[in-house]
């Protein structure tokens, strides 16, 4: 299982994938493919995720 899609499905908790695409400013399906790791956010994106979170760009995105 992708690491990235583990960390964003814990950080999202009660939250629905709705809910944080709307936060973000993309479509639900698009938001949903990054989780599942389908796709990969541009760079301004990613950062807008990390903040979303409170988390940093590498911690979700580049760690292991």
């Amino acid at each position: 299982m992708n690491n990235k899609r583990v960390k964003l499905i814990k950080l999202r908790g009660s939250r629905s994938q709705s809910e944080i695409a709307v936060a973000l400013g993309i479509s639900i399906g698009y938001y949903g493919m990054i989780e599942t790791g389908a796709r990969d956010p541009s760079l301004k994106l990613a950062k807008k995720i990390a903040d979303f979170f409170n988390k940093k760009i590498e911690w979700i995105f580049f760690a292991n």
